[in-house]
């Protein structure tokens, strides 16, 4: 009702509140996309969308969002319906000036408190960049599985940000004030890599001079992020199994079993069933490893990120390089959206 529109919005202006007005559910969902609202009053009867939906879907959107039901209709189980939905609070029309200013206020403070909230869980991804519908699946699913033990597979082409993901896992964990140990499987030689893993002692081989702690050890009570496990060999994916079975492991050289509390996240770019197929992975391994898989998108498939990833790297050389590169032309952006990145956001980050 624009009626109720503008006398709502001059009432809350008095107090110094900034008010956006909307004729419909789909106006106020459009409005919210790209910005962070508050407060919002929201009508019972519209047309298109009624406004128990609209609450629905604001709160679903916008989860800091405190919503106030305004109807004519009020009767008590509508009320109890639109706070099962999320509402903040109820009222009726005509409603009471000085009613609406303190609902306003008071659902101004929870909604602070909510977004405070929520930051705190942001900040955990901060590192990600990105705010295309593929990478908000990411974030739902860091924000679902950071909290649990799950191990987790993260999978994805060279340069998608592998890594990254794993850091937000564990900095959303109950792990978070332990280390997250990562290792290369693919970058460390076969030879070298057992020990890596699970140390050593003493004469354990040649050049052994001195007992060594292994991964596994420095992240207990943490995790581990073992990267590229497709490369590893089967004798060690045999150990890892079993490192992930039990949480024991024997160091190189040692008879003595340690225990410990790890977490285990992994990654890989290459297609581990294909390696399953070629008897190069174990398929027992895949199933410990992949009970929670993520699969990050290549940077081609989201190519509406890659403005906001541009801002972010050169704010970021511009810190560290001390300079002052303002932007990109049209042209430059141009060219940027349209290229098909095979080395993903690292190449863009070189790039830059």
């Amino acid at each position: 009702d624009v009626v109720v529109q503008k006398a709502l919005r001059r009432l809350l202006e008095t107090r110094g509140f900034l008010v956006t007005t909307c004729g419909s559910g789909v106006e106020a969902l459009r409005a919210c996309k790209d910005e962070d609202f508050c407060v919002g009053f929201v009508d019972l009867k519209m047309p298109e969308m009624d406004g128990m939906e609209l609450i629905r879907r604001l709160k679903g959107k916008k989860p800091g969002m405190s919503i106030v039901m305004i109807t004519a209709y009020g009767e008590i189980t509508t009320a109890v319906e639109a706070m099962k939905q999320g509402a903040f609070h109820f009222m009726t029309k005509p409603f009471d000036n000085e009613e609406v200013l303190d609902l306003a206020t008071s659902a101004v403070t929870q909604s602070r408190e909510a977004y405070a909230s929520q930051s705190s869980q942001k900040r955990k991804v901060s590192a990600i960049v990105g705010d295309s519908p593929a990478m908000q699946t990411i974030y739902g699913l860091i924000e679902r599985v950071a909290p649990t033990d799950s191990t987790v597979l993260i999978t994805g082409e060279s340069g998608t940000g592998k890594e990254l993901v794993a850091r937000a896992m564990h900095d959303g964990s109950p792990r978070a004030s332990k280390p997250m140990v990562p290792v290369n499987c693919g970058s460390i030689p076969e030879n070298l890599l057992e020990s890596e893993l699970f140390g050593h002692v003493k004469g354990a081989f040649t050049g052994a001079l001195y007992s060594r702690p292994g991964r596994f050890s420095l992240a207990d009570k943490g995790t581990i992020f073992l990267d590229e496990i497709g490369d590893m060999s089967p004798h060690l994916q045999t150990k890892l199994l079993r490192v992930i079975q039990e949480q024991s492991f024997e160091p190189v050289g040692s008879t003595k079993t340690l225990q410990v509390d790890v977490r285990v996240i992994a990654a890989t770019h290459q297609d581990l069933r294909k390696l399953i197929e070629e008897k190069k992975f174990r398929m027992d391994l895949y199933y410990r490893l992949n009970v929670i898989q993520i699969q990050l998108p290549p940077l081609r498939d989201r190519g509406e990120d890659i403005p906001r990833l541009c801002d972010h790297f050169l704010k970021t050389f511009n810190q560290r390089l001390r300079g002052n590169i303002l932007g990109f032309d049209d042209d430059a952006m141009s060219y940027l959206k349209g290229y098909s990145w095979p080395g993903n956001v690292r190449e863009l980050e070189n790039l830059i």
